[in-house]
């Protein structure tokens, strides 16, 4: 079985360390973890992988956020992936920083990354990885702070919580989304979430 993870943020240095891009963390760290490293493909830089019987094809792209889907969709037609398949990993403000959700389906939430895929696949039926980045700015300050750099504070626990983020990509694909979501969901809580730091696997 093939998967597509897409990882979603902004190509460029001056968006490297950005609250944005942890969707590209995210996707880096698996890479990291299974000694797989990305090259420079059409539409993004993409990295495969295995883990068990199923074949991962990671991908960053390089379209800019806004236009995500373009290379979602291609790399979808391109490895004959289903939407089931796609799992979309992306930064929550509606969620405290460093709390981690898997669904299977939703709306953008005004995430742009979202509103292109979904309407490039003309569905938002596709499971998505929300990690939060929390919501602490003013009034109006919501693009400086997605497009902000993480505080040191923030960037530790970001770190710390990504083994967490590998562990359920790594479920999804062998288990299935509902239930990595049983089994992961309340151990991706923070303690501002209402839940532990480290968290419990199951």
């Amino acid at each position: 079985m093939k998967y597509l993870i897409a990882g979603l943020g902004n190509i460029g240095e001056e968006y490297k360390n950005t609250r944005h891009n942890v969707g590209f963390m995210a996707v880096d760290a698996a890479a990291a973890a299974s000694g797989v490293s990305f090259a420079d493909r059409r539409y993004g830089y993409v990295a495969r992988m295995r883990h068990k019987n199923a074949e991962l094809i990671l991908l960053k792209p390089t379209t800019l956020m806004n236009r995500s889907g373009n290379a979602v969709r291609y790399w979808m037609q391109k490895e004959k992936i289903p939407a089931e398949n796609l799992l979309v990993i992306t930064d929550d403000l509606a969620i405290p920083t460093g709390s981690i959700r898997l669904r299977a389906k939703g709306g953008d939430g005004g995430h742009n990354g979202l509103s292109s895929i979904s309407e490039v696949l003309g569905t938002n039926d596709y499971p998505r990885l929300r990690i939060g980045i929390g919501n602490e700015f003013h009034r109006g300050g919501q693009i400086g702070y997605v497009l902000g750099e993480w505080t040191e504070e923030e960037l530790a626990l970001i770190k710390k919580r990504l083994p967490l983020t590998v562990d359920i990509i790594k479920s999804f694909v062998t288990a299935g989304c509902e239930l990595t979501m049983t089994a992961y969901n309340k151990a991706g809580k923070t303690m501002d979430d209402g839940g532990t730091e480290g968290g419990e696997n199951r």
